[in-house]
C-alpha cells in the first residue's frame, strides 16, 4: 500500500531533509503562501508530524518538476463511500488532457479532508484541464448527492484548492 506524507516548513528546512534521505521520493514544492514537502512510499515516512494520506487510486508518477493542484475535499463518514466510488472511476478522463502527468486520490488518516492531487506540466495545463466538459462532470457534485440520497450530504465544509509549482521549477526559472 502507497502512502503520501507532507509536511510544511521554510524551503531551506525541506531541502535539508529532501537532501538528507536521497532514496526517498520527496517533491518540494511552493505556492498557497506557503512550503510543501510531499513524501510518497509503501514504507514509514520521515517526517515528525506528518499529514498521512493512503493512495486509493492513482495514474502516472508523480514528477519533481511541474504544477500540482491539489483539491481539498471534506467528506462526512457516511459520504466516504460515495466519494470514494465516484473519484475512482472518473479520474482516468484526465489521461487525455494535454500536460497530465499524474493523479493521486488520497483518502485521509486522521482526518475527514480527503485530496485529489494532480500533476500538470505547468499551470496553462492545468487551467486548460479546468475549462473541458470531462473537468465539469468529474467535479458535479450534484450527482453524488444524488447516489447518496436526498438526506445525505457528503461534505462536512467546502472544498478548497490549493496550488502548488516545484521548487525545482521555480529555481529554473520555469
Amino acid at each position: 500500500m502507497t502512502n503520501i506524507y507532507t509536511t510544511r516548513g521554510t524551503v531551506d528546512f525541506m531541502e535539508k531533509v529532501k537532501e538528507k534521505y536521497p532514496d526517498e521520493k520527496m517533491i518540494l514544492m511552493n505556492g498557497s503562501g506557503t512550503s510543501l514537502l510531499l513524501h510518497e512510499t509503501e514504507g514509514k515516512t520521515v517526517f515528525q508530524t506528518p499529514h498521512k494520506y493512503e493512495v486509493i487510486a492513482e495514474l502516472g508518477q508523480l514528477q519533481d518538476r511541474g504544477f500540482f493542484a491539489m483539491n481539498n475535499v471534506p467528506v462526512s463518514d457516511e459520504g466516504k463511500p460515495v466519494f470514494e466510488d465516484r473519484f475512482k472511476k472518473d479520474y482516468g478522463k484526465m489521461a487525455d488532457a494535454a500536460g497530465f502527468t499524474a493523479y493521486r486520490l488520497l483518502r485521509p488518516i486522521g482526518s475527514d479532508t480527503y485530496v485529489i492531487l494532480t500533476e500538470w506540466e505547468d499551470a496553462k495545463a492545468f487551467d486548460m484541464w479546468r475549462h473541458t466538459p470531462a473537468f465539469k462532470d468529474a467535479y458535479d457534485t450534484s450527482t453524488m448527492d444524488a447516489h447518496a440520497g436526498p438526506a445525505a450530504h457528503i461534505f462536512t465544509s467546502a472544498p478548497y484548492l490549493s496550488l502548488y509549482s516545484s521548487v525545482s521549477d521555480e529555481e529554473d526559472g520555469l
